[in-house]
């Protein structure tokens, strides 16, 4: 037991699960339970921390007491419709509107099963988790990671498969990167056809070019670290175990977004 508990209490991990805001040049970003408000100014290093690190169950007081705050984010995207997102623990998906710049966000749709929101994925990898996800450029079409393989899907009122396919066959660019085997977290760019994929303490931006194999790697792939200075002082993240903490609701003008 004492092995156990001295390297699990050395674990570091990175990022978990991330989502472009609809406030440009914003994204969200999830480390286990906790998140940061990140304004990611695409194209150089001035990167800021707008918020956090949060505990999820105190920026967004509707996932208090469900999995998606007391055990984390595996997985999201945001919607094209507004200032909605879709997040994922585990087996279980929801759809919320997080309201960037207030504290009153809602569940719109869940938690429930992944295969009752998309019955689409029984029988498949992905009806257990999701491990990545990014918005594509179509409307309410999305790509989600699990394990090597991608799906493409479009999550709207009819929501369906589009395909499912390795991620080294959808993206070739990736086949020799750490990427080929599979991606921690992702999120689209405010800049067309354009998303950063983040794996260990690695990430890459790549440009994804919708239905055609012309995918590519801007700049190669980097550590996180040297190349987003804001998040030098967050990550990475230690195992602290399970965070004791209260279910207080945070004061009706407290800000889940801004210092």
């Amino acid at each position: 037991m004492d092995w156990y508990a001295r390297d699990v209490a050395k674990y570091e991990s990175y990022i978990d699960a991330a989502f472009r805001s609809s406030k440009t040049n914003e994204a969200y970003i999830f480390m286990k339970n906790e998140y940061v408000l990140l304004n990611y100014a695409p194209g150089t290093t001035n990167d800021k921390v707008l918020n956090g690190p949060l505990l999820i169950c105190d920026g967004y007081p509707s996932l208090t007491s469900t999995a998606f705050a007391e055990h984390g984010i595996d997985c999201a995207f945001g919607s094209h419709h507004g200032d909605e997102a879709l997040i994922f623990s585990s087996n279980l998906c929801a759809h919320i509107n997080y309201t960037p710049h207030a504290t009153n966000d809602k569940i719109i749709r869940g938690p429930m099963t992944i295969t009752a929101m998309f019955p689409f994925f029984k029988g498949t990898a992905f009806e257990s988790s999701v491990d990545a996800a990014f918005e594509a450029t179509t409307k309410y079409e999305a790509y989600l990671f699990k394990d090597n393989q991608y799906a493409l899907i479009n999550y709207g009122s009819n929501s369906r498969l589009i395909a499912i396919r390795l991620i080294a066959n959808g993206f070739p660019r990736l086949k020799n990167t750490i990427f080929k085997s599979g991606i921690d977290a992702a999120f689209a760019s405010h800049r067309t056809n354009e998303a950063y994929l983040f794996k260990g303490d690695s990430y890459a931006l790549i440009s994804f070019a919708p239905a055609t194999l012309d995918d590519y790697i801007i700049d190669g792939v980097k550590n996180i670290l040297p190349n987003w200075p804001s998040l030098r002082r967050i990550l990475p993240r230690k195992n602290r175990g399970l965070d004791v903490h209260d279910h207080a609701k945070p004061d009706a003008d407290r800000d889940h977004d801004e210092l």
